[in-house]
């Protein structure tokens, strides 16, 4: 009798298996880095709001505001990943930090939990570059 078997041997089920695992442990880490990277925009556009709104508050106003009530902003970011400060308000600066909510995943973004802008008469700062 002369029957074709059809199918896979054990030695190519294993060496799909193997292929896979070397693709998922170069390709998981590279994608969990673009997510985290991705969910910055949440931060900039929370900050990016701050700006707007101080700058439409400072036209009524002598000086920008320390308080978020004041100028109608909320302090956590529309996706929830940041956490949002404004400090050192005065008529010429303020600065706006939004840092990464703890136990959160976006605290795993290395360098980048905390961003922060620094606007002044001069113009405005963002730190740290590498996040911005």
């Amino acid at each position: 009798m002369n029957r074709l078997e059809k199918g896979f041997t054990l030695i190519e089920l294993l060496i799909v298996v193997a292929i896979l695992g070397i693709l998922t442990a170069v390709a998981y880490p590279s994608y969990n880095n673009y997510v985290l990277e991705s969910r910055r925009a949440d931060a900039y556009t929370a900050i990016m709001k701050v700006q707007l709104a101080q700058e439409n508050w400072r036209v009524s106003s002598s000086s920008y505001s320390n308080s978020a009530s004041d100028i109608g902003v909320h302090l956590t970011s529309e996706e929830g990943w940041y956490k949002l400060k404004i400090e050192d308000a005065s008529a010429t600066n303020y600065t706006v930090t939004a840092k990464a909510v703890t136990g959160k995943v976006q605290v795993n973004d290395t360098g980048c939990t905390s961003i922060v802008m620094t606007v002044t008469a001069s113009g405005e700062a963002k730190t740290p570059a590498a996040c911005w």
